[in-house]
């Protein structure tokens, strides 16, 4: 059996404000922690109050977790005020001090404890039994040293996370019982196995995963350009040219937050590594935050390795992090990353160019099947991104919301006017809305794609026309958002509103006709059947 442990403390005065007013999250990190140890819980006493202990007072809400060992998991066994349930984690303190006394606790965790009250009997069993701890909260781990308690490592708590405090506990615990221990990196998912654990930092690098997350903030940015065409919004146009250069601060911090998933720290050398990384545009910020959460994780786990206190470790792995990818964009991969992206623009601006009509139509007729293989996420979004990054809009945009989710539209909208089946207009309703509402949830004409091969090549057909009218009108815009403000945000909005309307009609007649078809064929088949039946 591991070793046992018991957690001590509450949600504190400092740790209130990082960690502390969320005790489920603090508890379930440290327990994670705990187990990847191959350690296990056997006792818990944490008061989480509703309010800093620095401003606490006996008549604050709070409540007292306890470990419940039948269910393995923290439970509340008292709520009221601060000073009731003081009086409970008091006789709580009793029961983990006898535990300690047996020798059914072979080390402590102490987080903002109060070895003079709630835990001064605790503490003065561990005293007696020289059984290792750690912790945090610099002023409580003080008294619990200077009460005799083998404290193997302390820190403060400021610049902490919930994720480094524990991995700091554990790895000092760890060192000093002699055990191996990989720290778990990740989230438990619904069905209680560990999403992600074994990955290493590397392994997490996902382009187009960081693509969608930063998808937002290039909505926004076009968003800013279509108010500043507006005479009174004119002032605007400064602010897109801010907007701009945040693009790649953007990038990197999620880039960072993705590869390191070490919460704050991993977000604070996103955005140094980003600020640093805007001259090499959002290729030059992806880069930047993928170095920068290789080398937070990295630092991080030497720090603790070196057993520093858990603040300096996040200011080393967040700073130095930041500092080292930041600079190594900014003077050696900024001008690459730069004329790479300028390079996939401008070879689009001439495909474009050279015959903008053939070249809409070609995307339209091609946009479909690299939706549904999985190339659109992969390829084409990022082409997307790279033409907003400079100019707040996109043909290929365009060609999207034209082709995919008009299409989508007008064939849902198809099977609420006419369905084949009446369950299929309860199917289609909801799709139609989200595509005029959001701009978004093509994948809602799949049904009807998939069930009738006509249905698929009309949702091509029209997207090829969509995509033709992008071409000739030379429109560049952007889904993702409501199909009424989408022509707003483009560089043309009469001919983007040609296009959307030409292909959303298109795929609706297209498949309005085919549902028809299809009701009057098994109509005659019915009836058929029925006129054989009187024969029979």
């Amino acid at each position: 059996m591991g070793k046992k442990i018991a957690i001590l403390g509450s949600s504190g005065g400092n740790l209130y404000f990082l960690g502390g007013k969320e005790p489920d999250r603090l508890l379930d990190e440290l327990l994670l922690q705990i187990q990847a140890a191959g350690m296990i819980c056997t006792s818990l006493q944490f008061i989480a109050a509703k309010a800093s202990m620095d401003s606490a007072k006996d008549d604050t809400p709070a409540e007292l977790y306890s470990w419940n060992e039948d269910m393995a998991k923290p439970l509340v066994i008292s709520q009221g005020t601060l000073a009731e349930v003081n009086e409970a984690a008091a006789l709580l303190d009793a029961d983990i001090a006898a535990k300690i006394t047996n020798g059914d606790i072979d080390a402590l965790i102490f987080m903002s404890a109060d070895p003079a009250g709630t835990n001064r009997k605790a503490v003065e069993a561990a005293a007696i039994k020289k059984i290792p701890a750690t912790g945090t909260g610099g002023t409580s781990m003080a008294a619990v040293s200077a009460k005799g308690v083998n404290v193997i490592s302390t820190s403060g708590t400021t610049g902490t996370t919930n994720r480094t405090r524990a991995v700091t506990f554990l790895t000092s615990l760890s060192k000093h019982f002699g055990l191996s221990y990989k720290p778990v990196i990740g989230k438990p998912d619904t069905s209680g196995k560990q999403n992600g654990l074994n990955l290493r930092p590397y392994q997490r690098i996902n382009i187009r995963g960081m693509m969608l997350s930063s998808l937002p903030g290039f909505i926004a940015m076009a968003l800013i350009l279509a108010l500043s065409k507006i005479p009174v919004f004119t002032g605007l146009g400064d602010v897109f040219d801010l907007m701009i250069n945040a693009v790649p601060v953007i990038l990197a911090v999620v880039a960072a937050k993705q590869v390191a998933d070490l919460d704050d720290v991993s977000i604070v050398a996103g955005v140094i590594a980003g600020v640093l990384s805007v001259k090499g545009g959002i290729i030059g910020g992806i880069i930047g935050g993928i170095l920068a959460g290789l080398l937070v994780h990295y630092i991080f786990r030497k720090c603790v390795e070196w057993q520093f206190p858990a603040t300096t470790v996040n200011i080393a792995a967040g700073g130095i992090a930041g500092l080292i990818s930041g600079l190594a964009v900014f003077f050696v991969i900024s001008p690459i990353a730069l004329q790479l992206g300028e390079g996939i623009r401008s070879l689009l601006d001439f495909l474009v160019s050279y015959n903008s009509t053939i070249a809409g139509l070609i995307a339209g007729l091609l946009i479909w099947p690299a939706i549904i293989g999985g190339v659109y996420h992969a390829a084409i979004l990022p082409i997307v991104l790279l033409e907003m990054e400079r100019t707040g809009n996109s043909f290929l945009g365009a060609v999207d919301m034209a082709g995919l989710v008009m299409v989508s539209a007008g064939i849902t909208l198809a099977n609420i006017v006419s369905p084949r089946d009446k369950g299929e207009a309860a199917v289609a309703v909801p799709g139609f809305a989200i595509n005029m509402g959001f701009g978004t949830f093509v994948e809602a004409a799949y049904p009807f794609m998939f069930s009738n091969k006509l249905i698929f090549a009309g949702a091509i057909i029209s997207s090829g026309l969509g995509g033709l009218l992008v071409g000739f009108f030379d429109v560049r815009g952007t889904a993702y958002v409501p199909s009424f403000m989408a022509p707003l945000l483009s560089n043309n909005m009469t001919g983007f509103i040609i296009a959307m309307a030409g292909s959303l009609l298109c795929s609706f007649f297209i498949t309005l006709t085919l549902n028809k078809l299809s009701g009057n064929k098994k109509r005659k088949d019915s009836l058929k059947n029925q006129q054989n039946e009187l024969a029979g």
